[in-house]
């Protein structure tokens, strides 16, 4: 792929993600401004009424919502989304502490996936129709209809509760605990959160294998006397490849929301946990950047999965 094509992708892929996080913004910052109540509803009543509007000013919450919205959105260029209504702290700061335990634990649970969904997929395919087939297929449904909390419960039963080999809750500090530390909170929340797309990555894979097997490129490798082995690494796994990678970038969304349960459930102070504290607070601005943290991890997300799908099949036009 030539440089100038490369370049025309980036900025066109750059463009769209910025108008979706711009979207996304304006949608929440409009929904939960124009609700019932509206923002100062949830403000201090431990204070006098003067000092109560006097609050209400100082956060511009008596301005026109269209004015507040350009105001924010100002201020997010810069890095400030504002302050929250219940701590009073900045916005920025509550996410930025949080953020790095998100995004561990979803780094962590989207690895263990497709290190997972991708073999597992392929076995599949590879012995479409088998006992070993049905039985994967059986788990796959089970995985997508199991409730993550349910899981997650089950899960902290067994390993935590009955053989205490694993923590329950919480979180080691990065500069305090040791890697094994780390590692052993990290275990049951990571396999409960990649559930939510474990068993969609198994079937796009298997179907898209299957779909490769059949093709007549792979008959003529067969009849060249390519070696089994040869076949399904250079031609069904590459070219199977394909559109589970277009599918990954999905599957961040539903990852993101899984973890709002998985957090809670574990006691994991990511994201998740404040988005939950937000809506209950009914913490508007914090909700607003929340949102818009998330937009720009999808959109990340979707960009880096929209890189690697031309590299993984160069036929794929750059348009």
């Amino acid at each position: 792929m030539a440089a100038p094509a490369v370049a025309r992708f980036l900025f066109q892929r750059v463009a769209l993600g910025a108008l979706v996080i711009v979207f996304a913004s304006a949608l929440t910052f409009f929904f939960v401004n124009l609700a019932p109540g509206g923002p100062a509803s949830v403000m201090r009543f431990d204070v006098t009424a003067e000092q109560r509007e006097a609050l209400i000013k100082r956060m511009g919450l008596d301005k026109p919502v269209t004015q507040r919205y350009v105001e924010w959105v100002t201020g997010a260029a810069r890095g400030d989304f504002g302050t929250s209504l219940l701590t009073d702290e900045p916005v920025t700061q509550r996410i930025g502490e949080r953020l790095p335990n998100t995004l561990m634990l979803a780094g962590a649970a989207f690895v263990l996936s497709v290190l997972l969904g991708i073999p597992i997929g392929l076995i599949q395919a590879l012995r479409r129709g088998s006992p070993l087939d049905h039985v994967l297929s059986f788990l796959s449904a089970v995985g997508l209809a199991v409730p993550v909390f349910w899981l997650g419960i089950v899960l902290i039963l067994i390993f935590s509760v009955s053989l205490h080999v694993l923590p329950s809750a919480g979180v080691t500090g990065i500069t305090t605990d040791t890697l094994f530390d780390r590692a052993q909170h990290l275990v049951l929340p990571a396999v409960v959160l990649a559930s939510t797309v474990l068993p969609t990555i198994v079937r796009y894979m298997r179907s898209a294998a299957i779909e490769v097997l059949h093709e007549d490129y792979i008959r003529t490798a067969e009849s060249k006397g390519l070696g089994p082995r040869l076949v399904v690494t250079r031609h069904v796994l590459r070219n199977a490849l394909v559109p589970v990678v277009s599918a990954l970038g999905a599957l961040v969304p539903r990852l993101l929301g899984g973890a709002v349960v998985t957090e809670a459930v574990f006691s994991w102070p990511g994201l998740g946990r404040l988005a939950l504290e937000a809506a209950q607070g009914r913490d508007y601005p914090l909700i607003t950047g929340l949102t818009v943290v998330a937009a720009a991890i999808a959109v990340g997300t979707t960009l880096l999965v929209d890189v690697a799908y031309t590299r993984i099949d160069p036929r794929v036009r750059v348009a």
